[in-house]
C-alpha cells in the first residue's frame, strides 16, 4: 500500500496569498529496508555451483595421498539453514563412527533449536544422552556434548579448563580427550536478555589446549563442526542461535571439512581491515553498503571521500588458534583495523588480536586499532539491539578510522 505525502506549495498572486495541496503517491521501503539482511547476504552460498567451490573444502572421499582435486562434478547439495546443517554434521559422525555419542540436555527430542532431532530415533537412544564427555573421551569415545545454551556453560568451566585442557599434558601424553566437541547456542537473538544472549567466548581463550570455533552459515557450520568432531584436541563449538534459521545454503549433502585455525577473507580490499566472527559478519556487509551508498539520513556524517574506499572484510572463524598470518597479511596491507565482535570490551578477544596487531604491524598502522563490540554490562531484555554491535556503529568506527 502506497504511502501518500501532502506537499503544501505556497503561491503568490499578486497581494492575495493562498495555499494549495497536491498529493504525490511514494513507494515505501521494503519492510527490511534496502540494506541486506542475513537471508538476502551475497556472503551465502546459495547455489550449488557456489557451495561445492566453497575456499578450503576437503571431501572425506578424496585420495589425500595424491596431488588435490577440483573435481566437483556429481556432488549433490540440499538447502539448508544453519541447525539443519548442523544435524547433518552429527548424523554423519554418527553414521561413520561407531564410538560416536550424542548427549546434553533434552538432545533425545531434538534439544531447544531442533538441532539433535530425530538422532535418537535413527541411531537409538544408547547413543543419546550417556553421560560426562570428559571421561567418554579418555575411554575413546568420540564425544559431542551440548550445552543448551553458552550462558549455562559455566558450571563446566572447572571441568573443560582444568581438566579437557589440560588431560594430555598432565598425563605426558597418555591420555587426551581430543574426541570432545562441545556444542552450544551462543550470541545474541534479539530478545534473549541476560541468561540467553551472551557471548562467553573470551572466557576460554586462555585454556591452552582447548580449540574454539563459532561458524557463520550453514556450509560452514556443517565443515567446521565435522572437523572440529574429528580433530585431536577438545573444541567448544558456539553456533550463533539467530543464524539457526535465517541463515541457507544449498549445502553439499556428502562428508567434508574446512579448516579449523584458517580465517577466510570474504571481500578483498586495500584500505581497511574489518574483521570479525559469526553474526557480527552480516552487520559489517550492511555498514559496508551503508559506507558506499549511504542513505540520505547519514550522507551528513559519511564523507564523500570515504565512500569508495575498499573494505576487506574478514571472518576469523577459529577464535583459539586465531589465524594470526591472514590477519597481520590483511593489515599490513590496508593499514587499518576494525574489530567487530558481539562479547563486552573488556578482556574480550579483541584486546588480544589488538595487542598482536600492534606488536607486528606498529609501523605500517595509519590509524589506531579500532574495536567495536557489545557494552560492558549485562544484556538487557528490552534494548538487546542496542547491546549489540549493528551497522551503524560499525560503519561509525570504519568512518572514524579512514578519517584519521
Amino acid at each position: 500500500m502506497s504511502l501518500t505525502t501532502r506537499i503544501s506549495l505556497r503561491r503568490l498572486l499578486g497581494a492575495r496569498r493562498f495555499y494549495a495541496t497536491e498529493t504525490v503517491a511514494v513507494e515505501p521501503p521494503p519492510a527490511g529496508g534496502h540494506l541486506p539482511s542475513v537471508a538476502t547476504s551475497s556472503l551465502l552460498r546459495t547455489t550449488r555451483d557456489l557451495a561445492v567451490r566453497t575456499p578450503g573444502i576437503v571431501w572425506a572421499d578424496d585420495d589425500t595421498s595424491g596431488p588435490s582435486r577440483a573435481i566437483v562434478g556429481g556432488r549433490d547439495t540440499r538447502k539448508m539453514n544453519m541447525y539443519q546443517a548442523v544435524r547433518d554434521a552429527m548424523s554423519i559422525a554418527l553414521s561413520k563412527d561407531d564410538n560416536a555419542v550424542v548427549f546434553g540436555e533434552d538432545v533425545a527430542f531434538g534439544g531447544v533449536f531442533r538441532c539433535t532431532m530425530g538422532l535418537a530415533e535413527e541411531y537409538g537412544r544408547d547413543r543419546g544422552i550417556v553421560g560426562f564427555g570428559i571421561g567418554m573421551a579418555l575411554m575413546g569415545h568420540t564425544a559431542i556434548a551440548e550445552i543448551q545454551f553458552a550462558d549455562y556453560i559455566f558450571p563446566a568451566f572447572d571441568q573443560l579448563v582444568n581438566e579437557a585442557a589440560k588431560i594430555r599434558y598432565r598425563s605426558g601424553g597418555s591420555y587426551n580427550v581430543g574426541g570432545l566437541t562441545v556444542r552450544t547456542p551462543s550470541m545474541a537473538v534479539g530478545h534473549g536478555g541476560l541468561y540467553h544472549s551472551q557471548s562467553p567466548e573470551a572466557f576460554f581463550i586462555g585454556a591452552s589446549g582447548l580449540k574454539l570455533v563459532i561458524p557463520r552459515s550453514p556450509i560452514q557450520a556443517k565443515g567446521l563442526l565435522l572437523s572440529a568432531i574429528r580433530d585431536p584436541n577438545p573444541v567448544i563449538f558456539m553456533e550463533p542461535k539467530v543464524l539457526y534459521r535465517s541463515a541457507v545454503e544449498q549445502v553439499p549433502i556428502e562428508d567434508f571439512s574446512l579448516p579449523l585455525g584458517q580465517a577466510e577473507t570474504l571481500v578483498r580490499g586495500d584500505d581497511l581491515t574489518l574483521l570479525t566472527w559469526g553474526t557480527p559478519v552480516y552487520h559489517c556487509e550492511a555498514a559496508m553498503h551503508l559506507l558506499e551508498n549511504p542513505p540520505s539520513e547519514l550522507e551528513s556524517v559519511i564523507p564523500k571521500s570515504v565512500r569508495k574506499a575498499k573494505v576487506e572484510l574478514i571472518d576469523l572463524r577459529s577464535i583459539m588458534p586465531w589465524d594470526i598470518d591472514t590477519v597481520v597479511e590483511s593489515v599490513q596491507r590496508t593499514g587499518r583495523l576494525v574489530i567487530v565482535h558481539e562479547a563486552g570490551m573488556t578482556g574480550g578477544m579483541g584486546a588480544e588480536i589488538s595487542a598482536q596487531v600492534q606488536k607486528k604491524c606498529f609501523l605500517k598502522l595509519e590509524a589506531p586499532v579500532r574495536r567495536v563490540t557489545g557494552w560492558d554490562i549485562p544484556s538487557a531484555l528490552q534494548y538487546e539491539k542496542f547491546h549489540i554491535p549493528d551497522a551503524i556503529r560499525v560503519v561509525d568506527a570504519i568512518v572514524e578510522t579512514l578519517s584519521y
